[in-house]
């Protein structure tokens, strides 16, 4: 196909919900768009991270998805890993395609610890991980999880609400506690997520803990019987997949300051140290107190947030990509999404960010959509400014960029094998009368793909 001679090609590294929409942006800019992803499949956070039994949420992300995929200007390239250490580096990504602008969407991909001892230890994990495994994702599908009866999940947002989910309903273990530094109105997640679990709910020990730190949330103005009704609201409301006899627990005001191992070396308890709180400005924060003491189980996981991978290529600082700090003169927000070298002082041209790789754990898919059509915004204003260059020899360069994968021996995929995928997992699940089924490996993958393209 002979592109416009307006028209920039673009490259996207990062196939979930940020750039994929991103990509629907510029394509409907008249853009052709090479769109680089990790895993097999696209979706990323609408494919692997949203809980699992959620199918109809997912089947509607595809749906929209299909459409921006299925483009003649969008061109797929999946289980093709970009970084330092990866199949191919994003220098060489540039060489070979010569892109007028590259947006990274590539997540938060780097795993966030808090530092303390004994959180590398067998049978402590990441939440993303769990979540990764338990959504079929290679090759965290086929890690074994040691998972005890007696969970202590580090976080109290929606994250740890998917754990506990999980934990209750598909793995039912004797007993899960969400481990919080501040107290029950700093909660972050959503009612709606929490009435999984909201039966499992010890509401006899949720009154015994909130007497605990009564003194410490009346401190600050905040009602211990408004909190407990709160907290309560959803325990009489059945869960969809019936009863488990797991009881979830909430431990409040106590920050997580080792995990105590056994002579196994696998945790017997979590060693926290009690906080109050304090109003500073517009914010609520935990201050620690000084006494500890242990809190016992034998499984700890971490719902604290992501980072980016600091093996990709970019400036990082903390858990993020570093963006441009100075506003941009000519379209003030977009500054936002621009790369910038804090070493050099500059913004690093043509490269962009957004979705999660901007601003790590974020939101869910709507605000990843949100974000990477914003990023696709700053994008087109910076395409924009350059000269048109004509892309008559866009196969040439596609060509080149197969021809340097294969030569790595990197089993890459593109968009039609996508669709066989999709065509045998369709057809796996009627046969075996399911909802949904997902192949859990990637040789399980190529198999089906292979095999479904030589039927054809």
């Amino acid at each position: 196909m002979t592109a416009p001679r307006a028209s920039h090609l673009i490259v996207i590294i990062g196939a979930g919900p940020a750039g994929i929409y991103a990509a629907g942006k510029l394509v409907e800019a008249g853009h052709h768009i090479v769109l680089v992803n990790r895993d097999i499949k696209p979706g990323g956070l609408a494919e692997y991270g949203i809980y699992f039994t959620k199918h109809r949420m997912k089947e509607g992300l595809r749906k929209h998805f299909r459409r921006i995929l299925a483009d003649p200007r969008v061109h797929y390239f999946g289980h093709v890993r970009v970084g330092r250490n990866g199949d191919i580096t994003l220098d060489e990504v540039r060489e070979l395609l010569r892109p007028s602008a590259v947006l990274i969407t590539t997540g938060a991909q780097g795993t966030k610890f808090l530092g303390i001892p004994g959180e590398h230890a067998p049978g402590v994990y990441h939440a993303k991980d769990l979540v990764y495994h338990y959504n079929n994702l290679p090759p965290f599908s086929q890690r074994t999880f040691l998972i005890g009866q007696r969970v202590a999940i580090i976080g109290i947002g929606n994250v740890m609400v998917d754990i506990a989910h999980y934990l209750v309903h598909a793995r039912k273990v004797e007993e899960v506690i969400a481990v919080a530094r501040r107290g029950p109105g700093q909660r972050a997640y959503t009612d709606k997520e929490f009435k999984a679990i909201a039966a499992n709910l010890d509401v006899d020990d949720l009154r015994r803990e909130l007497e605990r730190i009564r003194t410490r949330l009346e401190a600050i103005g905040e009602d211990v019987e408004e909190l407990y009704r709160e907290l309560t609201k959803s325990v009489n409301v059945p869960p969809e997949e019936g009863p488990s006899p797991t009881r979830f627990r909430f431990r409040f005001l106590c920050a997580p300051k080792e995990i105590v191992l056994g002579p196994e070396g696998r945790p017997i308890a979590l060693r926290v140290e009690d906080t109050e709180l304090v109003r500073r400005e517009h914010s609520i924060v935990a201050k620690g107190l000084g006494t500890y003491w242990d809190l016992p189980c034998d499984t700890v996981i971490f719902a604290v947030g992501d980072k980016v991978d600091e093996d990709f290529g970019l400036p990082v600082q903390g858990t993020e990509y570093v963006t441009n700090p100075h506003p941009d003169p000519d379209h003030p927000g977009d500054e936002a999404y621009q790369v910038y070298d804090p070493e050099k002082g500059e913004v690093l041209e043509g490269l962009f960010v957004a979705g999660w790789s901007r601003k790590a754990s974020d939101g869910l898919v709507g605000k990843a959509k949100q974000d990477g059509e914003r990023g696709a915004e700053a994008l087109l204003h910076y395409v924009e400014r350059l000269p048109v260059e004509p892309v008559e020899d866009f196969a040439e360069r596609l060509e080149a960029f197969r021809a340097h994968l294969r030569a790595r021996g990197v089993r890459f995929v593109e968009y039609a094998d996508v669709q066989r995928l999709e065509d045998a997992e369709r057809r796996e699940a009627e046969r075996r009368g399911l909802e949904w089924f997902k192949f859990a490996t990637d040789e399980e993958m190529f198999h089906a793909i292979e095999s479904t393209a030589a039927v054809r």
